[in-house]
């Protein structure tokens, strides 16, 4: 059973339909013992990260989500929480990701990044079966920085990390789950795997 960490940051309909496209059994919940037995996790969200860190924190999910020893993904501000320190707010975050999350550069594009953009140099298991340069969507203003643990990049303005992974710790900036095709291949690839 895939879980859901519900903590007040956004609407979980779409990622609760996506998982239902593929067939995916999940459960929504804050609760700490059915996320540490869960087969999955993924950390959603959407918002600002002073905001998003302070519900975890408020729910004691801050010490909770670095113990998972099963898979998990974050997403948006679900990955940008799994960084070390956000810009947004200068927020101290999880600290799982050694990455800084900074604003986008005002390099003359439109901020925040909506819309599909391309996801390169892929290297994970979140990306088996899909196409590099294939089109995710995107909803942001603060991207992680590139480093060793990047596993996809996009440019926009600047190169970004689009996706993450350290052990059993994933995440995308883009939404895989507003992302048609490829993204439910991209949550069908992060259920699958086993550790």
């Amino acid at each position: 059973m895939t879980v859901i960490v519900d903590y007040n940051t956004g609407n979980l309909f779409s990622l609760m339909s996506a998982l239902e496209r593929i067939g995916a059994e999940y459960r929504v919940t804050s609760n700490p013992d059915e996320i540490l037995s869960a087969d999955s996790v993924i950390l959603p969200g959407v918002g600002e990260a002073s905001h998003a860190m302070s519900e975890l924190t408020e729910r004691g999910l801050d010490k909770v989500i670095p113990l998972v020893k099963v898979p998990v993904l974050g997403i948006c501000i679900g990955m940008q929480v799994m960084c070390s320190r956000s810009e947004e707010g200068r927020t101290d975050c999880l600290g799982i990701f050694s990455n800084k999350v900074s604003k986008l550069k005002d390099t003359g594009i439109k901020i925040p990044h909506m819309g599909w953009n391309s996801v390169e140099n892929t290297h994970s298991p979140l990306f088996t079966g899909i196409s590099e340069g294939s089109y995710f969507y995107f909803v942001h203003s603060f991207a992680p920085e590139c480093n060793e643990l990047t596993v996809a990049t996009t440019e926009y303005g600047e190169i970004f990390s689009s996706a993450l992974a350290k052990m059993n710790f994933y995440g995308t900036q883009f939404h895989p789950e507003k992302s048609g095709e490829m993204g439910e291949r991209l949550l069908r690839n992060f259920i699958n795997i086993k550790i």
